[in-house]
């Protein structure tokens, strides 16, 4: 199974739905949250969790991640604000299915205060 690596900005209380699902799993999307948006790289994984979940909820963190290959290929990579800013848009109810094309473990790899 051929894995790409994403990223996916999170905030303290997503970050401990992870942690209870032993870092296997993003937990559901809330009602008023139709798309789940991991990202394609790190530093743009970075801007949003120190520039958007540090000042909404008092700490950011980075998670990466390995994705199976062959699942993501039904998705395209878009473009939010410029070349730099790319992530992928996975619908709510395609999320359990996702998750399940996850290989190994989520990594916390950054926080911000």
């Amino acid at each position: 199974m051929a894995g790409i690596t994403l990223w996916r900005p999170v905030g303290p209380e997503e970050l401990a739905l992870i942690r209870a699902s032993g870092m296997k799993t993003f937990p559901p999307r809330l009602p008023d949250q139709p798309i789940f948006y991991p990202v394609t790289t790190h530093a743009y994984a970075v801007k949003i969790a120190r520039d958007w979940n540090v000042p909404a909820s008092g700490s950011g963190f980075v998670t990466r991640f390995e994705v199976d290959r062959a699942f993501l290929e039904r998705y395209a990579v878009q473009e939010a604000g410029g070349k730099d800013h790319q992530e992928y848009w996975i619908p709510a109810e395609d999320l359990p299915a996702f998750n399940a094309a996850i290989i190994g473990e989520i990594k916390i790899v950054d926080s911000f205060p």
